[in-house]
């Protein structure tokens, strides 16, 4: 009885997990479960020629597979190739040049950075002072604090 409403209407069954997989897909968005809806599609064309059902899932399973190991890995390098790869958040400091605002020597003061923003920042390990309008170079960031040296000055 339910060999025979499988055999019958297998094509049913098929079409629904397409739309099963395609909307798991949709959540997911790694190109896992629609290669599973490949292999389904599979499974459907199989069954619309009238391939017996223990057939159809063999071509349904082997055609998800090898689109899971011969399909997915390009698609997902296409989808991540297209990244910014403009550095951002504290990546995006370093490096970075500045105008010291108050004197300081090691100690915490404060440093105007050239993107506008004003930083706390420190000297590390030297005894030299830092003068007001200095330039300096971002070289880390410790938690709220840009770690700073001074800049290379070049003559012309």
């Amino acid at each position: 009885m339910i060999l025979d409403f499988l055999i019958t209407y297998s094509w049913i069954i098929w079409i629904v997990l397409i739309l099963i997989f395609g909307i798991i897909e949709l959540t997911t968005l790694e190109f896992t479960f629609l290669m599973i809806a490949g292999g389904s599609f599979g499974g459907l064309i199989s069954s619309l020629v009238g391939v017996p059902i223990g057939l159809q899932f063999l071509i349904a399973a082997a055609l998800s597979v090898l689109l899971l190991f011969a399909l997915r890995p390009p698609l997902l390098r296409r989808l991540r190739s297209g990244g910014d790869p403009a550095l951002s958040n504290v990546d995006a400091l370093i490096g970075l040049s500045g105008v010291v605002t108050n004197d300081f020597s090691g100690n915490a003061s404060h440093v105007k950075l050239a993107n506008g923003e004003t930083w706390t920042a420190k000297l590390p390990g030297s005894d030299r002072t830092l003068v007001e309008g200095e330039r300096v170079v971002v070289s880390a960031i410790e938690g709220a604090t840009a770690v700073v040296v001074p800049a290379e000055r070049t003559t012309l």
